[in-house]
């Protein structure tokens, strides 16, 4: 069993959760996740990436959305209450190594997973540069913590209602254009990684972007997370979750994911009536 140890509401259904897990946080590294089972005899598992780690508590950090049924499970917990199974720390973790200048793009609840590997860069020596996008003020989150670290932090809003308004995708592309920028580091929703990729590949800027597939048990036996990259089939669970956003194909990759969401949709909802 896992404590959890705090729970903190960030924004509207977004929540970070500090969990006891002392064997995960001697192994763990940036880039890294973990998969979890709200309960003991049902549900799913699913794959959180780790936000946080403190070695001397023997805590690791997740941020998560509540989004489905799991997550919704996830959202009644508390301080004090258990967790029966924690796998981890799974996947390579993020190549931390010196380059120059690197720009993080988090998009939503991409920030989180995005956070470590940031402040590990720039703890190398790194200058580092995060552009931090959500839909709305209300959904921007660790704003604060970048800031600590981060040479520089744009955020950006889709309605203009905190910091620049539009996609990052339109800072992404002008940080290229005005050149000397070494590595791009990408994560949050598909088609947001996708349309990274895409602009970074004209200025043949490496670009790496961390994949979210559905999971079910970590060791790549199930086959669920597999995905194409560079023509070949890749395991996110254990060839990744990072790969060369070039590479990947992301139409394949989205349309696999959309055919388990009409499920998750249906399933989110009778757990919603189930509690009432």
């Amino acid at each position: 069993m896992y404590k959890i140890i705090e729970k903190t509401q960030l924004a509207d259904k977004i929540y970070r959760m500090e969990i006891e897990a002392p064997d995960i946080v001697k192994n763990r590294k940036p880039g890294q996740f973990i998969i979890l089972q709200v309960e003991e005899t049902y549900g799913e598992r699913i794959p959180l990436t780790m936000a946080d780690a403190n070695p001397e508590k023997g805590t690791i950090t997740i941020i998560f959305q509540t989004v489905g049924q799991t997550t919704l499970l996830l959202e009644k917990k508390e301080a004090g209450d258990l967790l029966p199974h924690l796998l981890g720390p799974l996947g390579k973790p993020t190549h931390i190594r010196k380059v120059g200048t690197v720009v993080c793009v988090g998009g939503g609840i991409g920030i989180a997973p995005l956070y470590p590997i940031a402040r590990a860069m720039k703890e190398i020596g790194n200058r580092v540069i995060v552009i931090n996008g959500a839909r709305s003020r209300d959904l921007v989150i660790l704003k604060d913590e970048i800031d600590a670290f981060a040479d520089e932090q744009i955020v950006c809003t889709d309605d203009g209602s905190f910091g620049r308004k539009g996609v990052v995708t339109i800072p992404l592309k002008e940080l290229c254009e005005q050149g000397n920028i070494d590595e791009v580091i990408a994560i949050g929703p598909p088609i947001m990684m996708k349309f990274c990729a895409a602009t970074t590949l004209p200025y043949k800027v490496p670009t790496v972007v961390s994949l979210n597939t559905i999971m079910v048990d970590g060791t790549g036996m199930c086959g669920g997370c597999r995905v194409t990259v560079g023509g070949q089939t890749k395991f996110v669970c254990v060839d990744g979750p990072e790969f060369d956003g070039h590479q990947v194909d992301f139409e394949n990759m989205m349309l696999r994911l959309g055919a388990y969401k009409e499920h998750e949709e249906k399933a989110a909802h009778k757990c919603k009536i189930n509690s009432r």
